[in-house]
C-alpha cells in the first residue's frame, strides 16, 4: 500500500503547476506534499554536490575546501539514500536529473566568480540554501504524508542543521589585509 501511495504521489511530478507554485521557503512553512519533497530534496542535493565540487576546485580557502568535501560526501549520501527510499515504488526515473533554473543561474554565479569574491557568494549560497533545507526537513518530519520520508527526514535533520552552523560560520579570507569576514 505505501509503495502504491508513494508511486501515485511521485507521479504529480510531472504537474509543472505543482513543480512551479511551491518554492522550498513557501513549501517549509506549510505542509509539503510528498512529490516536492523528494523533488526539492534532488535538486537541492544536485546542487550541493555541483557548486562544492566547484568550491573545491576554484577556492584556495582550505575552510571552503574541507567544507566543500563535507558537502559532497554528507549530500552524495543522502542522495543515495532518497534515491532508495523511492526505489521499491518504481519511481527512481521521477527524480529531477538536472538542476532547476533557479540554481542553474546560481551555479553560473559561482562559475563566473573568483578569489574571495567566490568564497563569499559560495558562503551566502551555502547558507541560504542549509536554511532552506533545514525548514522544509522540519516540516517533512513533522507533517509529511509517507511515514518513511518522514522519519528519514527527521533522522536527516541534525546533519542538515550542522551544516547550516557549519557555513554560517565558515572563515572566509577578504582579499584586502587577509581579514576573516
Amino acid at each position: 500500500m505505501k509503495a502504491l501511495y508513494l508511486t501515485a504521489a511521485i507521479a504529480v511530478f510531472a504537474a509543472p503547476a505543482l513543480l512551479q507554485s511551491t518554492s522550498p521557503a513557501t513549501a517549509a512553512m506549510s505542509e509539503v506534499s510528498t512529490p516536492q519533497f523528494v523533488k526539492t530534496v534532488a535538486v537541492s542535493d544536485m546542487f550541493e554536490i555541483q557548486s562544492s565540487r566547484l568550491a573545491a576546485e576554484k577556492s584556495k580557502n582550505a575552510n571552503v575546501q574541507e567544507f566543500a568535501a563535507m558537502m559532497i560526501k554528507d549530500h552524495t549520501k543522502t542522495s543515495n539514500e532518497l534515491k532508495s527510499l523511492i526505489k521499491h515504488a518504481n519511481a527512481q526515473k521521477a527524480l529531477p536529473s538536472k538542476l532547476d533554473e533557479k540554481h542553474t543561474q546560481m551555479l553560473s554565479q559561482l562559475k563566473s566568480a573568483s578569489g574571495a569574491n567566490f568564497d563569499r557568494s559560495y558562503k551566502q549560497m551555502q547558507v541560504q540554501a542549509h536554511e532552506d533545507a533545514v525548514n522544509l526537513f522540519q516540516s517533512y518530519s513533522q507533517k509529511g504524508d509517507n511515514a518513511e520520508l518522514r522519519a528519514w527526514a527527521g533522522k536527516t535533520l541534525p546533519a542538515l542543521q550542522q551544516h547550516l552552523q557549519h557555513a554560517q560560520n565558515l572563515p572566509i579570507t577578504q582579499q584586502t589585509g587577509g581579514l576573516r569576514k
